[in-house]
Parts: C-alpha cells; structure tokens; sequence
C-alpha cells in the first residue's frame, strides 16, 4: 500500500492542544487509485427542543435541502437526564419522507395509526416510510443509568414514491453486520453494502450508505464511499482530523484558557458534523482516544422541494392540501 499524502499541521500555541491535521492527496493500492474526498466544511450540532420538550443535538436541518440531498435532518438525541426527554415525541404526522432511527443505550417505544406498535432497544434500527402520511408517536425511555442515545436521519423522498404506502422496518441489533479490519477498526453495515456485508435495512429510496465506524487510537484509515453520493460523517466519540482540504480543519470553539477567553480550532470531536466534496474515498487520522463516527452517504434525488415541518412535498399547492387534509381529517389513506 503506497500512500502519496502531504500532511498538513498546526498547534494552537503553547495551551496544550493536540496538533490539528489534513492530509492531502491520493491513495494507491497496487493499481487501484483513490481519490480522497476533501473536507467541505464542518460545524458542531447545535442545542434544540423537539416533541413535548425533548432536548437534543441538530446537526442539519430546516435549512437549504439541496446541500446534502437527499438528506433533510440528522439530530443526535443524547441525553443522560430522564427530565430531559421523558415526554418524548407524542403522536405527530409525517408525509413524504423516510426516518431513520438508531438506537445506541435506552429504549424507544412507538406506535402509528395503522396499529403498529414496537420498542426499539440498544443497537436496534428502525426504518419507516412515511409516503402518504402517517400518524405516529416515539416515546424514549433511558437505561438502568438514565442515559438515553439515538440519531434519526429523515431521507427525502422522490416525487413518485412521495404518496406510496406506508411501511416500516424494525431490525435488532444481532441483525447488522459487524466488521473487524486488522488493525483494530470496527465497522457496523447498518444500510447498504460495504466490504463484503450489507446491512439489513433495504429499500430505502436514497438507497443510503449507513455505516457505524470505530477508529483505534493512533489509527490511520481510508473508507470507500461511491463517487456520485453526497457524503457526511458525524463524530460522537472520540476525536479524528479528516482528509480535507487545503487548510487544517476542525471545530472554533470559545474557551478558557488561564483566565482568559479564547477561539480556538480543534479536532473533529464530539458532536462534529464534516461535510464531503466529490471523490471515493474518505480518510480519518483517530485521535489518543479513537474516534467513532457515522459514515452516511446517499443518491441525490434533485428535485424541488416545499417542507414545513415533517412534510416534505414538491410543490407548496401539494405542501398547503397535506396540511389541509391534517386539518380536515382525511390525512391517512386507506393502503394502496
């Protein structure tokens, strides 16, 4: 395995940071040339409250859905208070989109109009389509510690499956794939194919790459990710600097350093969002601790796009009559 990187580096002074780096260039094995995608930018999910009050982490959404198309939300709820999340997300609609629920400790209980009912457990997944419209609740309960831990990823749907019939798919944890490299990195296949697993949800119409990713300390490694997807990661242990672009990369963070308040730039950790340009590969560099991260990719779908809220349409005359039949009682259709 030939590597041809120029690595980058800078230290924030004499206040004890760890050096931040990017590396940049292209990775050759044997004949196979790859094409490192380079850090677009990255950013730190940011405090909000969803459902009955529920505190969470965002890392996009509500903002321009072109930039990451076909993804339209990601938000890490994490949280290690059972005030902080206990009424949970009472029964509310969605239509045109699928969701995405991964569950890491605690538990999700749901249920839906068409009399589904289920608990997602530590590890599990969940996928639902929403299409046509559904009414349905996700109540979360923590762990014997009181923590609570899940992301949910809302994917658009294109404009001929946006009215298709609602469905869902619960997987357990012993379910999904998991990967062990030599060299101690830990891969799990939520969605999708990759080294030789797929995962067990399928059918989704972004048709998405969904990976769980655990880099060693001290670890240098390159991930392949298909050159026509929009592709972002997202830090939730650990830290790790990713190949990118010219300039070094990482969080502008406030801090106090000996009294005094500094911005300071530092490696992607916890709650990081970095977002990915164009190539076919991704390369992480994991920090003292290790890094682990979600890998996610997806087809674009490049279409208009009217949302408010869970419902995601083309148009804003098909935005206005959702919301109309919402109001009117004729939201749910009868299965087609």
């Amino acid at each position: 395995m030939a590597f041809a990187l120029a690595q980058q580096c800078f230290s924030e002074g004499n206040i004890g940071l760890t050096n931040v780096c990017v590396y940049v260039g292209a990775i050759s094995l044997g004949a196979v040339s790859m094409s490192i995608r380079p850090v677009k930018s990255t950013s730190q999910a940011q405090p909000t409250m969803e459902g009955a009050g529920v505190r969470l982490h965002r890392a996009f959404g509500f903002q321009d859905p072109s930039e990451l198309d076909p993804f339209l939300l990601f938000d890490d709820f994490r949280n290690e208070i059972p005030e902080h999340y206990a009424n949970g997300f009472p029964w509310h609609p969605h239509r045109g989109i699928e969701t995405i629920t991964y569950v890491l400790s605690g538990e999700v209980d749901h249920a839906d109009s068409l009399g589904n009912k289920g608990k997602l457990e530590a590890g599990d997944v969940q996928w639902m389509t929403s299409g046509s419209g559904i009414l349905h609740q996700e109540m979360p309960r923590g762990n014997a510690n009181g923590q609570m831990h899940g992301f949910q990823l809302w994917a658009n749907l294109p404009r001929n499956l946006k009215m298709t019939s609602p469905r869902y798919q619960d997987v357990e944890s012993k379910e999904v794939p998991i990967i062990h490299d030599d060299d101690g990195t830990i891969v799990k296949v939520i969605v999708g194919d990759f080294w030789g697993k797929t995962g067990p949800v399928d059918g989704i119409a972004a048709e998405p790459q969904y990976l769980d990713v655990s880099v060693p300390a001290g670890v240098k490694k390159t991930l392949p990710v298909d050159t026509y997807r929009r592709t972002f990661a997202y830090v939730f242990e650990g830290a790790g600097a990713f190949a990118g672009a010219s300039d070094p990369t990482g969080i502008l963070l406030e801090k106090e350093v000996l009294g005094q308040e500094v911005n300071i730039r530092d490696l992607s950790g916890n709650r990081t969002l970095v977002k990915f340009d164009s190539g076919d590969s991704i390369t992480v560099q994991s920090g003292e601790k290790g890094v682990r991260f979600l890998l996610i990719s997806g087809r674009p779908i490049e279409e208009p796009v009217a949302w408010h809220g869970p419902i995601v349409m083309n148009t804003q005359e098909e935005l206005t009559q959702a919301f109309k039949e919402l109001r009117n009682g004729t939201f749910i259709r009868s299965p087609h």
